[in-house]
């Protein structure tokens, strides 16, 4: 009989370490993920889905101005997570992620931006901007599609008409925006100029001639969003889009 009960102890104790080590196998191979979101879009609604699935957020599967939320779930090893963007209007894609078990890190935080015309892939905040003062911010998302450039920044001058310096910018890049800088309000009409040169530098980034933005600028905070474009043929730099007029 104790041999019997030996025996009977002996396999328990063997299954059970069998179990243990199986589950410790199971969650080494998985681990918790968290994407926190924060977007805007206006005036199109979006929609999120994640792994092919709309994601509610406060009830609704579409959204407009801002969109916050959380999504929460099991990464597994070796599997991806897909995560789009789309225009729920039309269905169309605007992004795309693929979360991974060794990625996840890098969509902690996924921030969006949502325009007519042109999706940004950062976080906006309207910088503070004393009254009779001018504030701005630069970024220049396509920096390159046109113009060939491989640069991921560029350095910005911004003048007044008489070729005054009004503002230097040292890093305009393509994933976040410049650094505020703010001068004394001088005109409501009067234009001003973002000459473009290659870093550290006053040369152009881009071939031989001046590269010179007309910008409209009023009072307050201004977040103006660069762009390349061809017209007639020619690529120019553009800068006719603020995001504070959507915020």
């Amino acid at each position: 009989m104790n041999k019997i009960f030996a025996l009977l102890l002996f396999c328990t104790l063997i299954l059970a370490c069998t179990d243990q080590n199986s589950m410790e196998l199971y969650d080494r191979s998985q681990k918790p993920g968290v994407v926190n979101i924060k977007g805007y879009s206006k005036p199109d609604g979006l929609q999120l889905r994640f792994n092919g699935e709309p994601v509610s957020i406060d009830g609704k599967t579409s959204y407009t101005n801002k969109i916050e939320t959380q999504l929460q779930f099991v990464l597994d090893q070796g599997e991806t997570n897909k995560l789009g963007i789309y225009n729920h209007e039309t269905g169309a894609e605007i992004a795309k992620y693929s979360i991974t078990y060794d990625n996840i890190d890098d969509y902690k935080n996924l921030y969006f931006f949502n325009l007519p015309g042109i999706f940004l892939q950062t976080y906006v905040v309207k910088p503070q901007v004393n009254l009779g003062k001018v504030g701005f911010e630069f970024i220049f998302p396509n920096l390159g599609e046109y113009s060939g450039s491989a640069l991921k920044n560029v350095k910005g001058v911004l003048k007044r008409e008489n070729g005054m310096v009004l503002a230097e910018f040292d890093v305009i890049g393509k994933d976040s925006f410049s650094e505020v800088k703010i001068y004394s309000f001088f005109s409501s009409t009067a234009p001003v100029y973002l000459e473009l040169y290659k870093p550290g530098t006053l040369e152009p980034y881009a071939g031989a001639s001046a590269i010179k933005v007309t910008i409209k600028q009023h009072m307050g905070a201004n977040l103006i969003v660069l762009q390349e474009k061809k017209e007639n043929g020619v690529w120019t730099v553009k800068g006719d889009i603020d995001v504070t007029e959507y915020l």
